[in-house]
């Protein structure tokens, strides 16, 4: 199933999509809540009236009107770094540092006061930063707690999949030698277009993921292709701490991001920036 945060008659709320790609409501499915955080925590309470859904009123909602699926995350987002083999070495040599492979991996947390909708704006915070970029990262949310599981029973704790573009600021990355702050602009965190439930993605998910910039082709890997799968970094990150239900975790981008380039080209204002995996949708935003 596929979950989405929308806009009807001026009003947020919640549904879930039919066959067609019609949205049909929670309100008309009788699932008394417009939170995605309260409808992960209470699914298996709400999950029996989610059948026979092309018999029921369904709507043609236009993207404009999709909103983030998660708007405010209960914490703030867990973020792997050079996750893919390809854009370590492109970031080690935008920093000028010596490139070596790591055996453990980075982790950094995200704030994000308030996800930007999948086809909303991007804003361009230009009295900050100079070097704006993108990065196209598949994320996934938990379905309960996690605490010192293996990481094969990873896939009973996974609730679905969505798309992050995770925009970052390169200078301040660099300036400040950690990730937080160059991470936690208002609006850098692109989030959608639904959440994708996990039963629809064959596990571990194998899936294209490509982002473009003004059409132009910048990123295209595949998540099979990830140095620390979702396994592994379940069973790690919940050794000795807990992963609390509705936790949002981003797996890491391939290379291809603006800084990789040569010359390194980050965005400007007027850009259009896609990120599209394989069955789960894409973002589609313009830097403003």
């Amino acid at each position: 199933m596929k979950f989405v945060n929308f806009i009807q008659g001026q009003k947020p709320g919640l549904g879930v999509l039919n066959s067609s790609g019609k949205i049909v409501s929670f309100a008309d499915l009788g699932i008394e809540t417009n939170d995605m955080n309260e409808f992960i925590i209470y699914f298996d309470k709400f999950k029996h009236k989610l059948t026979d859904l092309d018999s029921k009123i369904a709507y043609e909602v236009p993207k404009e009107n999709y909103l983030a699926p998660i708007i405010e995350p209960r914490q703030d987002i867990i973020c792997l770094g050079i996750n893919f083999l390809d854009h370590a070495k492109e970031s080690a040599k935008f920093k000028g540092e010596k490139f070596e492979e790591r055996e453990y991996p980075v982790y950094f947390g995200k704030r994000c006061n308030q996800a930007t909708p999948p086809f909303g704006d991007i804003p361009l915070h230009a009295d900050v930063t100079s070097q704006l970029d993108y990065e196209c990262e598949l994320a996934f949310i938990l379905s309960k707690d996690a605490y010192k599981i293996k990481a094969k029973d990873a896939k009973d704790y996974i609730f679905g999949y969505t798309i992050i573009n995770e925009i970052s600021a390169r200078e301040l990355q660099k300036r400040h030698k950690q990730f937080y702050r160059a991470k936690s602009l208002e609006g850098s965190t692109i989030m959608g277009p639904y959440i994708t439930s996990v039963d629809e993605i064959s596990y571990p998910p194998k899936l294209q993921l490509q982002s473009y910039v003004n059409d132009e082709l910048r990123q295209n890997s595949n998540t099979q292709l990830f140095i620390f799968d979702i396994a592994y970094v379940l069973e790690e990150l919940s050794a000795g701490m807990l992963l609390k239900t509705g936790s949002i975790i981003s797996m890491g981008t391939p290379s291809g991001v603006g800084m990789g380039l040569n010359p390194p080209t980050f965005l400007k204002s007027g850009d259009k920036v896609r990120c599209v995996i394989e069955n789960l949708g894409e973002l589609c935003n313009k830097v403003k």
